[in-house]
Parts: structure tokens; C-alpha cells; sequence
């Protein structure tokens, strides 16, 4: 899988782009706020339907301009194909020039694993980046887990209003009862792709991440939710009622779901130095890839979003040996060391590629 050629227009900071990618490794460099990580967005964007760095769609239209394109096309082993993405006053999405209906039509049209220097906080931070990063990647495998995720925030959304209701204004709480069979229903669905997908990272972490640390150190993962059974999340809900109804919110759910993750029997995110935080992070990436490959019979695009910076020599040189059959995107500020490989490299200022140059089937 590779993606042939990128145009956009209005988008970010680009006025127009028409620029053909190397199948191999193309690294974008330049100073920061030249558009670099825009390159990125705009795959993210084609593979997920939304960006990875704004929640609000119109911030991606260049300002002053009422509406923005972004057009991929891209080679799978058995098809090509063409997506495009138009956002103004609302967001169309075309396949091969059909107009889709729903964005599970798009998940799994372009497969994509995301390195980001925030991707530290999936460590550190709250349990909502650990969930995104499985959700990313499910999307991508079972494009109905997005649409039975979406169901559920949208009656979560539905009872937390409803609490609030029965608080403020003396409403009857045995109607959340509507609300907490549909919880639980799409919660054990929920919970089955998760702990199948965490499951088969497990079985990749802990040989990847022995290889980078020369086996001296073991990486262990759990999924830590209380939803695996339809019953007993509703037993759960019931319990936490009164609770419920004087927070005025769902204390309890998926949407609370956790990973643990431990090296040499440790917690990470609270033992772990940062170059092993890095570490573990480049492992659970590397793992998602090859479950992916696993999955489709093909390796998705990698996105490095100014991830070679955070990563040392002997780290650096581990990622990239995974990655030899692998279309990757980089972002940099300075040229790369990219000795015997296939490469491309693009010049990025002010929202234009102004050279470009590298090394393809061994030639300069």
C-alpha cells in the first residue's frame, strides 16, 4: 500500500500542492511552521476522516478562504484508488468520485500507523490518548467498531443529560433504565474488539521490544476495563446510580476503559525513565503495524511527524529496520541520515515545496 500523489488546496497553509510521493520514504524538512506536519494531516485526514490535531474541521481551510480540498490517490496490492475530501460549510467525502454516506465507508481504504512527539502522553497522560490509540486502529480494521463507538457516546451523551435533568429538575430515574440497556449492549460489543486487538499486540510487543533493548527489558500490556459482560455493566450502572444522578455524569463505562503498561514488572508511567516511555512507545507502534499487516496482508503508511528527533542513534536504527517494506512519511527540521535506503526528500517553506532531491533505486 502506498499513497502516488497528494494535492490540496486551501488547505492549512497551502494555497495548491500537486506533489508525487516516493513509495519508499519521503522526508519532508524545513523550519517549523513551514507546513510540514500539514503533509501529515492531510493523509491522516484521507485514511480517518478527521484530523489528528483539531476537533474544529474549519480551522484545516486556509484563512480568508470559505473551503478546502485535500485529494489522495493511492496503490493497494490488488486496486488503486482515489479519495477526496472537501470541507466549507459542511464536509463532503468521495471514493473513486462516489460521494459516501457514512464514514465507516472511508475506514480502512488507506491504512495508516501515526508517530507524533505528543505521543508521549499515551504514557503519561490520561487514559482517553491509550483509548484513542486503540480506536485508531480498529477503525481502520473493523470499520463498524467506529459506528457502535459513535452509538455509544451519543447515548452517553443522552444519559448525562438525563442525570442532570432528574438532579435539577426532579425527573424519573427509572428511565435511565432505557439509556443503561443500550450502554451495556454497545459496551460488551466494545469491549470485544478491544480485547481482541490487545490481544494481538501482545503478541508482537514483547518480541519487538526485547529486539530494541537487546533483551534487557520485557514489556508486559492490560486492558483494564469493567465491561467485558453486558450484565455486569449493568449491575454496575445500577449500583452507581444515586452517584450518577448527584455528579451529573456516567462515572463508570468503556469510556473509562485503561491500558497498563509495565516494563520488568514496573508501571511505566510512573517508574519508567523517558527514553524507556519513548521506547515502549515505539514498540506499541511497531506492534500496531505488523497487526495491521496481519489483518490486510500489506503494510500501512507510516507517519513520522518530527518523531526521528525524540529518538536516539540505536533506536533510530531499530525503527528503521522494521521498515524496510514499508511506505513512510517523515517530518524534520534538518536533513536525515539515510545511508543504503530509498529515499525522497522535500524542501518545505512557507507552504511550498521548493526542491527536491534524495536517492531512488540507488541513485542520487
Amino acid at each position: 500500500m502506498w499513497i502516488k500523489n497528494i494535492k490540496l488546496k486551501n488547505f492549512r497553509n497551502y494555497n495548491e500542492l500537486d506533489i508525487n510521493l516516493n513509495k519508499n520514504i519521503n522526508v519532508f524538512f524545513g523550519e517549523n511552521a513551514q507546513g510540514k506536519t500539514n503533509i501529515i494531516e492531510s493523509i491522516f485526514l484521507s485514511s480517518m476522516g478527521k484530523s489528528f490535531r483539531t476537533n474544529k474541521e474549519k480551522e484545516m481551510i486556509q484563512l480568508g478562504k470559505e473551503n478546502m480540498l485535500v485529494e489522495i490517490q493511492y496503490e493497494k496490492s490488488d486496486r488503486e484508488g482515489n479519495i477526496k475530501i472537501e470541507i466549507g460549510d459542511k464536509k463532503n467525502i468521495f471514493i473513486n468520485n462516489i460521494k459516501i454516506k457514512k464514514l465507516s465507508e472511508l475506514l480502512g481504504k488507506i491504512n495508516i500507523v501515526i508517530f507524533t512527539p505528543d505521543d508521549i502522553e499515551m504514557i503519561k497522560g490520561s487514559p482517553e490518548k491509550r483509548r484513542k490509540f486503540l480506536d485508531i486502529m480498529i477503525s481502520q480494521l473493523r470499520p463498524n467498531y467506529m459506528h457502535i463507538l459513535l452509538l455509544y457516546q451519543k447515548t452517553i451523551k443522552e444519559r448525562n443529560y438525563y442525570l442532570k435533568e432528574i438532579k435539577e429538575n426532579g425527573k424519573d430515574e427509572n428511565l435511565l433504565e432505557i439509556w443503561d440497556e443500550k450502554l451495556a449492549e454497545y459496551a460488551e460489543k466494545i469491549f470485544k474488539y478491544r480485547n481482541e486487538f490487545i490481544e494481538k499486540i501482545k503478541e508482537k510487543i514483547e518480541k519487538i521490544h526485547q529486539e530494541i533493548t537487546n533483551k534487557k527489558e520485557e514489556i508486559k500490556i492490560e486492558y483494564i476495563s469493567e465491561c467485558e459482560k453486558k450484565e455486569k455493566y449493568l449491575e454496575i450502572l445500577k449500583q452507581r446510580r444515586k452517584l450518577d444522578i448527584i455528579k451529573g455524569f456516567t462515572t463508570k463505562g468503556i469510556h473509562r476503559d485503561d491500558i497498563m503498561i509495565y516494563i520488568n514488572g514496573k508501571q511505566i508511567d510512573i517508574y519508567g525513565s523517558q527514553g524507556q516511555q519513548r521506547t515502549a512507545i515505539l514498540s506499541l507502534k511497531l506492534s500496531e503495524l505488523y497487526v495491521i499487516y496481519d489483518e490486510i496482508g500489506e503494510y500501512p503508511i507510516l507517519l513520522l511527524d518530527d518523531f526521528m528527533s525524540e529518538l536516539d542513534k540505536s533506536r533510530r536504527e531499530s525503527l528503521i529496520s522494521h521498515i524496510q517494506e514499508t511506505q513512510v512519511v517523515i517530518t524534520c527540521t534538518d536533513k536525515l541520515a539515510l545511508e543504503n535506503l530509498n529515499f525522497l526528500e522535500y524542501n518545505v517553506q512557507e507552504g511550498k515545496i521548493v526542491s527536491i532531491g534524495g536517492k531512488q533505486n540507488g541513485k542520487i
